[in-house]
């Protein structure tokens, strides 16, 4: 009831109020009430995102404490996740520990090991790339490549492939190598181009991510710096890092599959706008309740307050 918030002298003061008479511990929960509560037809989806992002932007600048915590998660996690998708074994709390401390774990390869440092030189790399706003070029793709490479296989790192390859669990049969080098100079053309630039964050860093993965340059790890990719483009317009899940790997893989055999890429684009919703829901339930918010007084809190006075009448 509209009586269980207890009236203070701001909006937030009364969200954690409420947070604390109702014993809800997690912000991120209201957030999934709230979008079932507002669901949007297919045509549409991107309004949830819009929202989000508008209410993540009214805190901005974020709090250095707020985002050092936040850097932190995202960095096992990214790493965790990108790399067991691609089949490296460590757990997320493995991979913690060799970030971390640098520790080797038993019965680990030592290439899974060298994966995640590699897999961390990129995220640092992405996010220096991100803070400035020059056009990306065929190096800048190299370097990301490079840099998950180079303590695995010094010799293809950064190198464009020089082999004809197909996906081994489709069949799908990838451009030919002396393509590449054209392929990728029109792939960096669209990519800086006005009508790329045009389109709607989330959309256009997807596309960057799917038609880099079709041309498919390098002989390994194509899908991982098509995934740094995709985030780069994403941080430079302001939204947190979206991580696919190991959780939802098939999924992916077929969507990305489906994308490739038909050329339709709907359930590709839906899969990135959930896994980018899923990233703005955990930084705005972070940014809700930290300390260091309390001089913010974000529409946030009264959109949230009037949805939970609304779903308590």
């Amino acid at each position: 009831m509209v009586s269980d918030i207890q009236r203070s002298p701001t909006a937030r003061a009364q969200l954690i109020s409420y947070l604390k008479h109702h014993r809800l511990w997690q912000v991120e929960d209201i957030l999934r009430q709230w979008l079932a509560a507002h669901p949007m037809p297919s045509t549409e989806t991107l309004q949830h995102i819009e929202q989000l992002k508008t209410w993540l932007d009214a805190f901005r600048p974020l709090p250095p404490a707020v985002v050092a915590e936040l850097r932190q998660r995202y960095l096992v996690r990214f790493t965790y996740h990108s790399n067991a998708i691609e089949g490296n074994t460590l757990t997320q709390s493995e991979t913690e520990l060799v970030l971390t401390t640098g520790i080797t774990i038993g019965g680990k390869t030592l290439r899974e090991h060298l994966e995640v440092i590699g897999h961390q030189d990129a995220i640092a790399y992405i996010e220096t790339l991100a803070q400035h706003t020059t056009a990306i070029s065929d190096w800048e793709i190299r370097q990301i490549h490079n840099l998950i490479l180079r303590k695995i296989a010094p010799e293809e790192a950064g190198k464009y492939r020089s082999l004809d390859v197909q996906a081994a669990g489709t069949g799908y049969i990838y451009p030919p190598h002396y393509l590449l080098a054209e392929l990728m100079a029109d792939f960096i053309t669209w990519l800086n181009s006005d009508s790329a630039q045009i389109l709607h964050p989330v959309l256009y860093a997807a596309e960057a991510h799917y038609r880099f993965v079709s041309i498919h340059p390098f002989g390994d790890g194509n899908v991982s710096t098509g995934r740094l990719l995709m985030n780069l483009l994403l941080l430079r317009a302001g939204y947190p890092v979206v991580i696919i899940s190991n959780q939802n790997r098939q999924g992916y893989i077929e969507a990305l599959v489906q994308g490739q055999q038909s050329n339709t890429w709907e359930t590709f684009f839906d899969l990135i706008v959930e896994a980018t919703e899923t990233a703005l829901v955990e930084i705005l339930s972070v940014l809700a309740t930290a300390a260091n918010s309390q001089s913010k007084e974000s529409p946030f809190y009264k959109d949230i307050l009037d949805f939970l006075q609304t779903i308590c009448r």
